[in-house]
């Protein structure tokens, strides 16, 4: 759970751990870098009422939860930072209310601080002293975000900047210091689920990010000898190396009571191919849980998960069974929590500020149909044309080096979902498949608008999903990839990251994200 924390007169977004105050303050001041009090200390809503342990869950459930702001207590404060950091001296007490904010001097959040306001000033002087940079700074203040085409121009105003003063290949703590600037001058570009909030504009770990991409650009540019345009600017190719996602090995939710032994596996199988109950199936499944993870991550053996379970193809509900023992339930069921009321309005809102086309537009209307456009509606349903408008806001991925080529929205949209109408034969569609692909949705019904039936395809095999919601079925998809160990399609990369990190919190810090990434998810949740 994400909740916007004041603190003094920085504001942050605080990932709480646990529903309670007692760890809500832990986690809000180990954000904020600040020693942790445990005395004299209330939490206030916006509205000035002091929360306490009882309700604070219900707090943390309730949407409308504004700003929440931490105060000390003037007196037992003092005391106990002098007792617990004598090193640490307090510079300063701001009342407010008859109560008093902690400002620790000397500490790391005042250094921070220090850097963040020079940072600040350092970017507002070069968009102000710079053709159009005004112009950035009056959308930000107008909009709260800036529209892609602003972006680039920003981050080329400051690639410009960077390199007329400290040469094509500036060192790493100036490049640092202009996406911190980017991000404290614009808080709202900020990534509330990276480490510093501006790596999507320059990461210093992997020299990843618009500025570095932009400064790579110029550096190609004058190696080659030719004219500088900074009007130009590129996305940057997808990353490889992933340290998290549905292909690594990983600790589990689910602990079983036995481990089940080969010959006991091999009978366990053999029962459940043979049962016509969907219980006991669904049990023995749960048995051969450890043994199926230990094939899926096998390279030898995972190709043959399909036919050593074969029920798979007839029972529903087994890819989310297996995925709430990989996750728990909480992980499981975060798309059907969050996308209507936390993604969609704002994805949906977001995509009406890019350009027009003519395939963005009719999704958009799918997406937020009126009454009359409804009855009309041939496309894709609102859950999922608002998906597929992810692929416009989030750009494609490249298809590698050995496929160069830009891949559009549209282009990317075949290799997530394809539909049939009712009546197809569904072994022709899959007799029809000649190279090996990564799962997609296949979608049969009288029309887009309304599916009967959805499967996940996978080694020209239908797995039926449980469910005719298309949001269900999308979130089966997106579970069948850590499920049998599948690697997201290249081109939908990006896209499936995104679901990953931000919507379901899997792996967050351990997958690398594209910048474009991060940027999407700043921009939704402010």
């Amino acid at each position: 759970m994400l909740l916007k924390v004041k603190l003094g007169d920085v504001q942050k977004f605080v990932r709480v751990s646990k529903p309670s105050l007692k760890q809500f303050l832990i986690d809000a001041f180990a954000k904020f870098g600040v020693p942790a009090l445990t005395e004299g200390v209330k939490v206030v809503d916006s509205s000035g009422t002091e929360l306490d342990d009882d309700i604070f869950e219900d707090v943390l459930t309730d949407p409308s939860t504004g700003v929440l702001t931490i105060k000390y207590d003037t007196e037992t404060a003092a005391t106990e930072v002098s007792s617990e950091w004598s090193q640490l001296s307090l510079s300063s007490l701001h009342s407010s209310d008859s109560q008093d904010t902690v400002l620790i001097s000397d500490g790391p959040s005042t250094k921070r601080q220090k850097l963040d306001t020079e940072a600040k000033q350092l970017v507002e002087s070069i968009l102000l002293s710079k053709p159009g940079g005004e112009r950035i700074i009056n959308e930000y203040n107008r909009t709260k975000s800036l529209v892609n085409e602003t972006r680039r121009k920003l981050v080329n105003l400051l690639a410009a900047d960077m390199t007329e003063k400290n040469g094509t290949s500036p060192p790493r703590h100036i490049k640092e210091m202009y996406a911190r600037g980017v991000v404290t001058l614009f808080p709202c570009l900020s990534d509330p689920y990276s480490k510093k909030g501006y790596e999507h504009y320059y990461d210093g770990e992997s020299g990843t990010g618009y500025l570095a991409w932009r400064i790579k650009t110029i550096q190609r540019c004058l190696a080659k000898d030719r004219r500088i345009t900074f009007g130009a600017s590129i996305e940057g190719p997808p990353f490889e190396g992933y340290s998290g996602g549905p292909t690594v090995r990983r600790d589990l939710q689910f602990v079983a009571e036995k481990v089940l032994s080969e010959d006991e596996c091999k009978e366990a199988i053999l029962l459940m191919k043979h049962s016509t109950d969907e219980d006991t199936v669904k049990k023995h499944m749960k048995l051969t849980f450890l043994n199926r993870r230990n094939m899926v991550l096998d390279p030898q053996q995972s190709s043959n998960i399909l036919s050593h379970f074969p029920r798979f193809k007839d029972i529903k509900g087994l890819i989310e069974q297996d995925f709430v023992l990989m996750f728990g339930e909480d992980v499981s069921g975060k798309l059907l929590e969050k996308w209507p009321t936390t993604f969609k309005r704002k994805i949906i809102q977001q995509c009406k500020k890019l350009p027009s086309s003519g395939d963005l537009e009719r999704l958009l209307l799918a997406a937020d149909p009126s009454e009359d456009d409804i009855n009309a509606n041939n496309g894709w349903d609102s859950d999922l044309s608002t998906i597929l408008l992810l692929l416009h806001l989030i750009p494609p991925s490249a298809q590698g080096r050995k496929r160069p080529g830009k891949v559009s929205a549209s282009q990317a949209e075949q290799h997530l979902l394809v539909f049939k109408k009712k009546g197809t034969n569904l072994q022709e569609h899959l007799d029809a498949i000649t190279t090996s692909t990564q799962p997609y949705l296949l979608a049969v019904g009288a029309k887009k608008s309304k599916i009967h039936q959805f499967f996940i395809i996978l080694d020209k095999t239908a797995i039926p999903c449980k469910t005719t919601s298309s949001l269900g079925a999308f979130d089966e998809l997106f579970k069948a990839h850590f499920v049998f160990g599948t690697s997201y399609n290249i081109i939908l990369q990006n896209m499936y990251t995104f679901i990953q990190t931000t919507v379901y919190n899997i792996d967050v810090g351990k997958v690398k994200e594209s910048p474009r990434v991060a940027e999407v998810r700043a921009k939704l949740l402010h």
